[in-house]
């Protein structure tokens, strides 16, 4: 990626917006919003193939409350929120950790909460062959709030289901029970 490009194009646009690139406030903003974007369009892929063979567990197996966020695709603002990730293991388990580094590495780059849900659902089922993976995310969109319709305090959920998730409904309920009914919070 090209730093120094970038930085002229965010000095660009805010002198096009008519704003004081030479303020004190606005000074370093051109390299600061760069900086931001490059890291956030920076893969930066997990690594799921660690797993423990592990025949003993065939139960569901969740992390709740996983941070996510990211820029909006169409206009390249924020939106963040929280993931929900649950699979049943098919002889393999991987590290809670790696369902959040997971959700991370998904949410990479500029996006749209569906495609983040999607992906981070086919990773995983993919990746250790589950018996099923569901994946929910909530998200306050700032696109929805700072322009057009100003939805403030609006919240969007995606959901991604695979496996038996998807054709045993036990399963799936199971699994929005524990989304509905919260766990501990820290």
């Amino acid at each position: 990626m090209n730093k120094e490009a970038a930085e002229r194009a965010v000095k660009d646009l805010l002198v096009a917006l008519d704003q004081d690139v030479g303020s004190e406030g606005l000074h370093d903003t051109p390299k600061r919003v760069a900086e931001m974007l490059i890291s956030q369009c920076s893969d930066e892929e997990a690594e799921l193939e660690t797993t423990f063979e592990e025949e003993k567990f065939d139960e569901l197996i969740m992390v709740r409350d996983i941070p996510v966020a990211s820029f909006c695709q169409h206009h390249l603002i924020p939106w963040y929120g929280r993931t929900h990730v649950a699979y049943i293991p098919n002889k393999k388990v991987i590290g809670l950790s790696k369902l959040a580094r997971l959700v991370y590495s998904c949410s990479k780059g500029l996006t749209i909460q569906e495609a983040v849900t999607k992906h981070t659902a086919d990773r995983l089922y993919e990746s250790i062959e589950p018996k099923g993976v569901m994946v929910v995310i909530e998200a306050v969109h700032t696109c929805m709030n700072l322009r057009g319709a100003r939805a403030i305090g609006s919240s969007t959920t995606t959901s991604a289901v695979r496996g038996v998730f998807r054709d045993v409904d036990a399963a799936r309920n199971e699994f929005l029970s524990l989304v509905l009914k919260g766990g501990p919070r820290q």
